[in-house]
């Protein structure tokens, strides 16, 4: 079942984003993943009232083990402590789900 990181990043400087995005890119591959959302994406909120991020990622893997692996990767750490230097992040690692509330049959349902 695919799985999805959500990161919401809260920039302080960009310094670090022109090493950081084609290693960082590179591992989510690495690791079966793919860029769903990110940065130049437009962000609105729909409801609620917590500060918006500066700029929210949302990746897809095919598993909730490799959506861990590619954050647990050795190669990434110091991908990490680069954009700790210059963002505040908070990240979410959430597996997807056939939903319940449709019909089935339904082809939003479908596994693929």
């Amino acid at each position: 079942m695919a799985a999805y990181i959500v990161a919401q990043l809260d920039v302080k400087n960009t310094n670090w984003q022109k090493e950081y995005g084609p290693k960082a890119g590179a591992l989510v591959q690495k690791h079966g993943g793919k860029i769903l959302a990110g940065a130049g994406g437009a962000l609105e909120r729909l409801e609620g009232n917590r500060a918006l991020p500066s700029v929210l990622f949302l990746l897809e893997f095919p598993s909730l083990e490799q959506a861990k692996a590619w954050y647990n990767d050795p190669e990434y750490v110091p991908m990490m402590h680069l954009r700790q230097t210059g963002a505040d992040a908070h990240i979410l690692v959430v597996e997807g789900v056939v939903s319940r509330l449709l019909p089935e049959g339904d082809p939003s349902c479908s596994r693929s």
